[in-house]
C-alpha cells in the first residue's frame, strides 16, 4: 500500500471515524498511525536507523524523516542513528552536542506484512487511549449510585453494561439471593475503579453500607441539601439495617424527614434493598445515649462505658435480654457497629450477682488483711475503698467521714494496712533479688517491689530489659482479631499502672540509659504543640 495523494485524506477520514466511534482524541489515533508507519519503514530502511513520520493534519500528507544526533566521539554506538562532531561538519556549520540533523526520505510501500503490523499499533494505540477515556470518565463516579443493564452472569457475578463501559457486580456484593437475567435494569454503589492491563475495571456493591447512604440521600431532600447528615450507617444485606441521622435545623425531625409522608421515603429506600428492615436511629454526641438509641427496640436500664479498652457495658431488664442481643446476635452486633463500641450485654441479674461477688471479693481483701469484723470491712467497700493502698494513704478525713469511725480508729486502720503494705513489699523484694533481678531496676524510681517481681517472672531483670519494653506489655490494651477485640493482659496492669504512665515509666528508663536525647523529645513536644494550636486556629 502506497502513501499517494487519492489516500492521503483517506487516513484523516479514517482517524476521524475511529476516534468519532471509540470517543477519544482523533490526534491520539493519527499518532497512533504515525508510529505504525515509522515501525514499517524501520523494517524496509534498518532497525537502527531513527526513522519518524510525520502526517500533516490538513492534507494528510506523510512525510517520512531520518533524524541523526551528534554525539561525543567516545559515545558513538549506533552509525546509523549518530554522529560525530567532525561529521557533523559536512551538514552544519558549528555542530554541538546534542544537535539533530533531519534528512528527508522517501516514503515506503508498505507490503502486506507491514500493513497488518501497522494496522495491530493503530488499534492497540487506539485500545489504550480508550482505556484512559473510560478510567477517566469512571474513576470520579466513585461513591455514587449508577444504574445499568446486566449482560451475562459469569461464576455468580454478574458484568453490568454501564453505558460507555462494563462493570462487575460480584457475587458476594449481591443482596442475599437476588438473581438477574440478562437485560434487567439494576442500580448499584460504585465501590471501586482500579486501572488493570486487560482495561479499567468497575466494581459495583449493592452491599455496602454507603449505597444504603447514598440511596437516602436520593430519596431524602434534606439529606441532599445538608440539613441532615447521616453519621453512621450498619447493615446486614437483605435482613437489616441501622442508620443514624442527624438534623442541623432545629425545626426539621430527622427521623421523620427519613421515614417521609406514610413511610413513602423509607419504604422506596426498603423496595431498592429487597426489603431490607431500617432501623432510622437519632444520632446524638454522647456515646450512651445513641447507644441507648441504638439498641432499639430493647429497653436499657444502664450504661457503662470503659473508654480506654473502647467497650461498653450494658444492662437491660431480664425479660428484655432477647430482644436487646436480636435473633443471631444481629441488633447487638449492628449497634456495635453503628457505634464503633464493643458492647456486652448484661441482665440486672446478671449484673447484681457480679456486683456481689466484687463486694464479697474486696470485703474479704480487708478482713483478712485488716484484721478486722466483716460489717467494717463492708462499711470500707460501700465508702468505695477498693485496695489497701487506698485505706493506708489516704486523706484522714475520707475515713473520719464513715460513720462510726473516730480518730483513733482510724489511725489505726492505716496503720495495719501500711504495715500490711511493707511485709509484703518485704517479700516481693527478696523474691526478686532470689529471681537474680539487678540493682539499676531496683533503683528505678516509680517502680514498687511488688511490680519489679511481677516484670522479674516475666523475665525483665535489668533496666535495659525494661526499656525495651512496650506500653501496652505493662498497662494491657485490646488488639483485633478475625474481627474481634481481645484482651491483652498487662504485667502491671493489676497495679492500675495506665497507658500514659507506662510511657512515661519507659521513656525515663530509656533516657537514663542515653537512648534517648531529652532535647529531642522537648522539639517533637514543642513541635506536637504548634501542630495543636494551628488546628485550633484552623
Amino acid at each position: 500500500m502506497a502513501i499517494t495523494a487519492a489516500n492521503q485524506l483517506e487516513l484523516l477520514q479514517t482517524a476521524e471515524a475511529v476516534a468519532r466511534e471509540k470517543m477519544i482524541d482523533p490526534d491520539l489515533v493519527i499518532q497512533a498511525m504515525e508510529e505504525s508507519l515509522a515501525r514499517a519503514a524501520k523494517s524496509r530502511y534498518g532497525a537502527e536507523m531513527d526513522i519518524r513520520v510525520s502526517i500533516d493534519r490538513k492534507t494528510g500528507k506523510a512525510t517520512f524523516t531520518r533524524v541523526r544526533t551528534v554525539v561525543d566521539d567516545k559515545e558513538l554506538e549506533n552509525y546509523q542513528a549518530e554522529l560525530t562532531v567532525e561529521q557533523a561538519k559536512q551538514y552544519l556549520e558549528d555542530p554541538q552536542i546534542g544537535d539533530t540533523i533531519v534528512d528527508e526520505v522517501p516514503p515506503v510501500d508498505l507490503g502486506r506484512i507491514a500493513a497488518q503490523s501497522a494496522k495491530q499499533v493503530i488499534l492497540q494505540k487506539v485500545r489504550e487511549a480508550e482505556r484512559d477515556r473510560q478510567y477517566e470518565e469512571f474513576k470520579d463516579r466513585v461513591g455514587t449510585i449508577i444504574n445499568g443493564v446486566v449482560k451475562r452472569e459469569e461464576y455468580g457475578n454478574i458484568i453490568v453494561d454501564i453505558g460507555r463501559g462494563e462493570a462487575i457486580l460480584r457475587r458476594n456484593e449481591k443482596i442475599g439471593r437476588e438473581s438477574y437475567r440478562p437485560n434487567d435494569r439494576i442500580r448499584a454503589y460504585v465501590k471501586d475503579v482500579r486501572r488493570e492491563t486487560r482495561g479499567p475495571q468497575v466494581f459495583l456493591s449493592r452491599t455496602a453500607p454507603e449505597f444504603m447512604a447514598e440511596l437516602f440521600k436520593m430519596e431524602v431532600p434534606e439529606i441532599y441539601d445538608g440539613i441532615i447528615e447521616i453519621k453512621a450507617v450498619a447493615r446486614d444485606p437483605g435482613s437489616r439495617a441501622k442508620i443514624g441521622v442527624i438534623s442541623h435545623d432545629n425545626s426539621i425531625d430527622p427521623v421523620g424527614a427519613c421515614v417521609g409522608m406514610r413511610g413513602s421515603r423509607v419504604q422506596a429506600v426498603v423496595g431498592e434493598l429487597q426489603g431490607e428492615k431500617i432501623d432510622i436511629i437519632p444520632w446524638n454526641e454522647d456515646q450512651a445515649t445513641f447507644l441507648v438509641n441504638a439498641l432499639q427496640p430493647a429497653e436499657v436500664s444502664k450504661v457503662v462505658i470503659d473508654e480506654e479498652a473502647q467497650k461498653i457495658e450494658v444492662v437491660v431488664p431480664d425479660e428484655q435480654l432477647s430482644l436487646a442481643i436480636g435473633r443471631r446476635g444481629q441488633n447487638v452486633r449492628l449497634a456495635s457497629q453503628l457505634t464503633g463500641l464493643d458492647i456486652d450485654i448484661l441482665t440486672e441479674a446478671e449484673e447484681s450477682a457480679r456486683r456481689q461477688a466484687e463486694f464479697a471479693e474486696r470485703t474479704k481483701l480487708f478482713v483478712d488483711a485488716l484484721d478486722i469484723d466483716e460489717f467494717f470491712a463492708q462499711l470500707l467497700v460501700a465508702e468505695g475503698f477498693t485496695s489497701l493502698e487506698e485505706v493506708a494513704y489516704v486523706d484522714m478525713d475520707e475515713l473520719l467521714s464513715i460513720e462510726g469511725v473516730d480518730e483513733g480508729t482510724a489511725e489505726e486502720l492505716q496503720a495495719r494496712a501500711r504495715d500490711v503494705i511493707e511485709e509484703q513489699n518485704r517479700k516481693a523484694l527478696e523474691a526478686a533479688k532470689e529471681m537474680g533481678v539487678e540493682q539499676s531496676l531496683f533503683d528505678f524510681e516509680g517502680l514498687t517491689p511488688q511490680m519489679i517481681e511481677a516484670l522479674a517472672k516475666d523475665g525483665i531483670k535489668t533496666l535495659e530489659d525494661f526499656a525495651t519494653c512496650a506500653d501496652w506489655e505493662l498497662a494491657g490494651g485490646w488488639t483485633t482479631v478475625d474481627g474481634q477485640r481481645v484482651k491483652d493482659d498487662g504485667l502491671l496492669e493489676k497495679f492500675d499502672v495506665s497507658l500514659e504512665e507506662a510511657q512515661n515509666l519507659i521513656m525515663t528508663a530509656r533516657i537514663m540509659l542515653g537512648w534517648v536525647d531529652p532535647s529531642e523529645l522537648e522539639v517533637e513536644d514543642e513541635g506536637d504543640a504548634e501542630d495543636t494550636e494551628e488546628e485550633a486556629g484552623a
